[in-house]
């Protein structure tokens, strides 16, 4: 069964549909379903879970959720030839790369979280971008020691050293069982012969057009009749195909040393201390032990340093196992103070001790353990406690917005989760001439100066300044949930900050709430990063809960919608997915 949920109105349809059918029984299982319809019965049979407006994607055998259909049917395509979950990830991961132009990329860098179904063992990928050897602590201040506005961001000296390519070569090389030629081909077709523009993509296009506009190599791609290419339009990416045939061809030699290093590095030659010839021959992927915990009876796998995701999502949802959160209620007063609180108490430590594990000593046993997690339970009270009366706690002993995300289950029951970024939209806006690819601005998620925040509002320290080599912190948590050894949920977002608060809210709706993935996507979302002191909520919080937390002393603050998950959950014997509605260009689809 393959589907696209490119709409909410669409769920809303069939839930109303749905409800018509089976009036007064919406709520009883199948099984007690008084006499149907043969069309009745098909649903109920298909869906076999408590009815609801909200419905997710459903199939057997293999899923793939993400932020494009494009992209999804690609995946689809390559599970249903007999790929596995790697072989379809990294199908997926090159094809997003010329349909998703402002998230997906073989420019930027990521992080996978892979479990091996045969050997029950599961592996985080580290595909991270890192500082090319001309960065230093001080590369983003003037002669005052002021953070010069932009550089970070939007010139040659943002770009950190791509590591997508090396990612997903080492990822298909190790447990693929396709060649890179067979699963780049759909991508390198998309590419050349180009694809209709949706009004999401002309959207960002346009709200980018002044940063991309400074880039002729990039208007010649992006723009059309002096301006950014326009719904209904179609973007052909030929010097993006040349790219990927030569990796096709090549592997990964062709991105760091061969014909597209040489001309990255010519790109950044005039600008002394940017990415060299040689950054690039050095790169190397990281496999690394996944960081793990528990909650209430499931295993969470996730990303380790240099991701903060991993090591704050088990330390929020250690201090909320303490409390009868459905007993509260979903997003009732009572459990979003709760929720904040905890998330403020996370993103206090963030900013004090995450880091590049290879570069400084992170606390990440200490940042994880149950017993941390009480001591700073302890802390949380009725009332809302302000940033400033905040501090780092002491987690020991110490251990010797765009982004994109994609899941994949396949019939095995391997499974992938990947986060990829070039950070902000677009990245640089640089494409590096005669390559068609975007180049990232991961250098900002560097702290530049520590105490000063990042395009996201992170505030950094010490452990996450800028350090030739070293890779950047970053919020992104590829995530999966593990009960009795096998995986039974792989979810993800993009985000920026709001990362690590979308996947823990993915995990506590269905842990604490027994959401299936549908009502999880559609449900709002609330967000607390500590510093700046405001709850964010997305617009439809209840206007009575929002007046109790203001009572609390919250300041409730209603900002634009967070995160875009995709996520897949195993049911049984069936694979349940969904595609956030924030994003309607996401899809997913099993078969």
């Amino acid at each position: 069964m393959s589907n696209k949920n490119s709409s909410l109105s669409l769920r809303l349809t069939l839930g109303a549909a749905l409800v018509a059918l089976l009036g007064a029984c919406a709520h009883q299982p199948t099984a007690q379903l008084p006499t149907q319809t043969a069309a009745t019965q098909a649903v109920a049979a298909a869906y076999d879970h408590t009815l609801s407006v909200f419905h997710p994607v459903v199939a057997k055998n293999g899923m793939v959720s993400s932020e494009h259909h494009l992209a999804s049917e690609i995946g689809l395509s390559i599970l249903q030839q007999g790929g596995n979950a790697v072989d379809a990830a990294v199908a997926v991961g090159f094809a997003l790369a010329v349909v998703l132009p402002n998230a997906g990329n073989i420019g930027g860098g990521g992080f996978m979280m892979y479990h091996d179904a045969a050997s029950s063992q599961s592996v985080a990928l580290d595909f991270r971008e890192s500082a090319p050897a001309g960065a230093h602590r001080d590369l983003y201040l003037d002669a005052e020691g002021n953070v010069i506005d932009g550089k970070s961001l939007f010139t040659h000296y943002a770009v950190g050293v791509p590591g997508t390519v090396s990612g997903l070569e080492h990822a298909l090389k190790k447990w693929g069982s396709m060649p890179l030629h067979r699963v780049m081909q759909p991508a390198i077709k998309l590419a050349e012969n180009g694809f209709t523009v949706s009004e999401t993509l002309a959207k960002v296009l346009a709200a980018s057009a002044d940063n991309m506009g400074q880039w002729p190599t990039t208007t010649a791609i992006f723009w059309r009749n002096g301006a950014p290419l326009k719904a209904g339009d179609t973007l052909v990416q030929k010097d993006l195909a040349r790219s990927l045939r030569q990796i096709a061809k090549q592997g990964s030699y062709a991105f760091y040393k061969g014909d597209i290093a040489r001309r990255i590095a010519q790109e950044m030659q005039p600008y002394p201390g940017a990415i060299t010839l040689n950054d690039l021959a050095s790169y190397q992927s990281i496999e690394r032990q996944p960081v793990r915990g528990t909650y209430r009876g499931y295993e969470i796998v996730t990303m380790p340093p240099p991701s903060s995701g991993g090591a704050h999502l088990i330390q929020i949802l250690n201090i909320l196992e303490r409390w009868p959160l459905k007993e509260w209620g979903h997003n009732s007063a009572q459990s979003i103070h709760h929720m904040a609180e905890s998330m403020k108490l996370a993103y206090a430590d963030r900013a004090e001790y995450l880091g590049d594990p290879d570069f400084v000593e992170v606390p990440l046993a200490g940042l994880v353990s149950k017993r941390y997690a009480e001591e700073l339970a302890q802390r949380i009270t009725h009332t809302a406690t302000p940033a400033q009366a905040i501090k780092p706690g002491k987690p020991h002993p110490y251990e010797s917005d765009q982004t994109t995300h994609y899941s994949i289950m396949d019939k095995q029951g391997n499974a992938v989760a990947v986060t990829y970024t070039l950070n902000t939209n677009f990245g640089t806006g640089i494409v590096a001439a005669g390559t068609g690819i975007l180049l990232n601005n991961e250098m900002d998620d560097f702290s530049a100066k520590p105490g000063v925040a990042n395009a996201y509002g992170l505030v950094g320290g010490e452990a996450n300044a800028v350090a030739a080599g070293k890779r950047p912190l970053s919020s992104m948590t590829p995530t999966l949930l593990l009960k009795d050894g096998q995986p039974v949920l792989v979810t993800g977002s993009p985000g920026g900050a709001r990362i690590i608060t979308t996947v823990l809210q993915t995990v506590m709706n269905l842990v604490d709430y027994d959401m299936n993935p549908a009502e999880s996507a559609a449900a709002l979302r609330v967000h607390h990063q500590w510093t700046p002191d405001e709850l964010r909520v997305e617009q439809g919080l209840n206007l009575d809960t929002t007046r109790l937390l203001e009572e609390r002393g919250h300041k409730v603050s209603v900002k634009a919608s967070m995160g875009r998950t995709q996520t897949v959950q195993r049911e049984g014997d069936k694979l349940w997915g969904y595609s956030d509605p924030r994003n309607p260009d996401g899809s997913t689809l099993g078969y």
